[in-house]
């Protein structure tokens, strides 16, 4: 029991230490190769090189809070625009049997003002830790997270606006 609670405590102490440090790990826009709306593969590091603020939106077809998030953001994108620089990533973490529904369902909500990508390897999805959706991160220029949001309840939208204008 007392070698049971030794590791555990070296191992806290570790974390605590910055030996294991998965936030600052994850703070910086990862750089995997993933699929955009026009078939191509690209690296995602090119979305980080365009040196403005960005929100990224990871969705599914099935998750209901993913569509009505992405939706509300897209009514609001004109008038966010006016306020700030930034730019949206919706990322479709379906897998490659339903990237055609996907595809069908961005296209048929207008989503054609995001960057949309198709993670169909999830490969985006694990490089941020991202568990379930729909999950936000906010992005600097620099491409550092300062925001994350996990779940959508109506009126969450805002917070990711107040924090693009924070950033100008």
């Amino acid at each position: 029991m007392k070698k049971q609670i030794f590791i555990a405590l070296l191992a806290l102490g570790a974390f605590w230490a910055g030996g294991i440090d998965t936030a600052r790990a994850q703070s910086q826009f990862p750089s995997v190769r993933i699929e955009n709306a026009a078939g191509q593969m690209i690296n995602t590091s090119t979305l980080a090189a365009k040196r403005v603020p960005l929100i990224v939106s990871f969705w599914s077809t099935t998750c209901k809070p993913c569509i009505l998030e992405l939706n509300a953001m897209n009514d609001l994108l004109d008038e966010w625009r006016e306020e700030a620089e930034f730019e949206v990533i919706a990322v479709s973490i379906d897998d490659a049997r339903s990237s055609s529904v996907a595809k069908a369902l961005a296209n048929g909500n207008g989503w054609d003002r995001f960057t949309v990508l198709y993670d169909k390897n999830q490969d985006f999805k694990r490089a941020l830790n991202v568990s379930m959706a729909p999950h936000t991160f906010i992005f600097d220029a620099n491409g550092r997270i300062i925001y994350s949001h996990v779940g959508y309840t109506p009126g969450t939208e805002e917070e990711y606006i107040e924090k693009i204008k924070s950033l100008n």
